[in-house]
């Protein structure tokens, strides 16, 4: 392989340091910073497209080299908090926890690898200018592959635009992929060179054409960056239970009943402290209900709902318990609301030693007091839920002293009462918007989040999940309602904006108001149609420039 010059490493190093800025690193990403997303990819296209140090373009093994650098690089600053999640609450050695980073880098960093080779395939038979065309196309279908191949979009770059008004309103039609294509567009724009033949009037032209351009997306922005507020027609109340998980719950352990007695205080009785907006973002706005308003109650009556939802917790919930059972039965007459609740699920299975199979469940309770049905989590998070080739993991075992080694559900279920009708997902399944979809499908006018966040500390993990929720909420037009174990608990409208939430780390509960919508977007109905499309033009490319070396 000929030298790479050292310019071109370390524009790739550039470019993968770029990416992480948009993205919350420890808290939530301010709005000024999600900026960078317009100019990290153009490092690495530039060094894509560059030459080598006898001035001829690159191989495509130099090309991939380059790509595999920069993801690398990306992986290690956006996912950082695998190592924390590994040894302080997977109980894990450091060492081991540092290698399974690292590997996790390394393998995944192969997307870049395959970005970049395809750019450098439609350089060599396109041309430098052509070959920009195709950025946008061949950055959407390599997220695809993240999405179908690995099963880990985890922030894909549109994400890191969730809180931009104008290109929110694309998610509804083209999920956060059209969100990609554009920043990805937009990088790639800053190096294309387009030549016109010089007149009188083409320097004032194109100068009264850009002023034009910036007026029209400032005007756009300020005419639709308060949009109409969603109707709320329903309460809700979401408990956070704020447990330690792990390796790192190691204080005295309350007894079944003890948590039930809690949480279910806590059901009845939600604080009066909330925050109008995203914790721990400037600006926002905290609330104190001193004095009950008309559609309050005070201390001493269990405040009004509608729904009452339970998160996915480390505490010691199995259906079949009898006295879990009882408890939630009896919360929800005394409540005269509907319940759902993480718990561990157990389906009689004789070929399992302890003769069932355990599941990662939603529980249904209706207002009388019945179980009515069940959701069994259908994307387990690798080495917190399962261990993936458990012979070669076997140092990881300890991961699953907390959670168990679960099975994955079959099928989607919604759940209806009152005359609506509740889609939920369970933690890591939030970054999978071709599949939330499908809950909408199903008739939800509703989406309900249960997740244990607990497992990502401090880091920027438990943020960039809370992001990736609120994208899911505007690619279907829903109210997402989210009930976390240590937060990011809060309410989201169907325009992605987080209207109520509760403290981090605080043991409490949350009277929400919400909404039911009953439309159903172009994305809920067809999916990545449009990423597919964005696939099939690369691979059209792909296979015209193949075709030419070989003819």
């Amino acid at each position: 392989m000929r030298l790479i010059p050292l310019r071109l490493w370390a524009m790739a190093v550039l470019s993968g340091v770029l990416q992480v800025l948009p993205f919350p690193i420890a808290g939530p990403v301010p709005v000024w910073r999600t900026t960078f997303c317009w100019i990290a990819l153009l490092p690495l296209i530039w060094a894509i497209l560059a030459n080598d140090k006898n001035d001829n373009p690159l191989t495509l093994r130099q090309a991939a080299a380059i790509g595999y650098l920069c993801g690398f690089v990306w992986y290690m600053g956006n996912c950082y908090w695998i190592y924390q999640t590994m040894y302080l609450y997977g109980g894990l050695a450091k060492p081991i926890a540092a290698g399974i980073l690292i590997l996790f880098c390394l393998y995944l960093g192969l997307y870049y690898a395959l970005f970049s080779t395809l750019l450098a395939a439609y350089r060599s038979r396109f041309g430098r200018q052509a070959a920009l065309i195709f950025v946008p196309f061949a950055w959407v279908a390599v997220e695809l592959a993240r999405a179908r191949i690995t099963g880990l979009p985890w922030d894909i770059l549109g994400i890191a635009q969730v809180d931009n008004p104008m290109l929110i309103h694309l998610a509804p039609i083209t999920g956060a992929y059209g969100l990609s294509f554009v920043i990805a567009a937009v990088n790639a724009l800053w190096l294309l060179r387009i030549r016109l033949r010089e007149r009188r009037y083409t320097r004032p032209l194109l100068t009264t054409a850009g002023v034009i351009i910036v007026v029209v997306y400032i005007i756009g922005l300020r005419l639709i960056a308060n949009p109409k507020p969603s109707p709320t027609t329903a309460t809700a109340t979401l408990v956070q239970e704020n447990l330690e998980v792990g390796a790192a719950n190691t204080g005295p352990q309350p007894t079944t009943q003890q948590f039930l007695d809690s949480f279910s205080y806590l059901s009845h009785y939600p604080s009066k402290k909330f925050l109008l907006g995203t914790p721990e973002l400037p600006g926002t706005q905290t609330v104190y209900l001193l004095r009950p308003r008309a559609d309050e109650t005070d201390d001493t009556i269990p405040a009004a709902t509608n729904l009452i939802v339970w998160p996915e917790s480390p505490a010691p919930f199995e259906d079949i318990d009898p006295q879990f059972r009882s408890a939630m039965s009896a919360l929800a007459r005394s409540a005269q609301a509907p319940i759902i609740v993480g718990n561990i699920g157990f389906e009689p299975n004789p070929a399992n030693k302890s003769g069932y199979t355990p599941y990662n469940r939603a529980s249904f309770i209706d207002p009388d007091g019945a179980f009515v049905g069940h959701y069994d989590k259908m994307h387990l998070v690798p080495f917190g839920e399962y261990v993936p080739f458990k012979e070669f993991f076997f140092f990881a075992k300890n991961l699953l002293n907390e959670v168990g080694s679960f099975e994955p559900g079959a099928h989607r279920t919604v759940f209806s009462t009152g005359g609506h009708t509740y889609g939920v997902f369970i933690c890591y399944e939030s970054i999978f918007g071709d599949e939330i979809r499908h809950l909408t499908q199903q008739g939800a006018d509703v989406l309900i989040n249960i997740s244990n966040d607990g497992w990502y500390g401090n880091t920027s993990a438990a943020w960039q999940h809370l992001n990736m929720v609120r994208m899911r909420a505007i690619e279907n037009h829903r109210w997402i309602l989210r009930a976390t174990n240590t937060g990011v608990t809060a309410a989201v409208n169907p325009y992605g904006r987080v209207v109520s939430a509760l403290p981090r780390h605080l043991r409490s509960s949350l009277r929400v108001h919400f909404g039911y919508e009953h439309d159903l977007t172009f994305y809920a109905a067809h999916g990545d149609l449009f990423a597919y499309a964005c696939a099939l033009v690369t691979a059209f490319g792909l296979a015209f420039s193949l075709k030419s070396k070989f003819t």
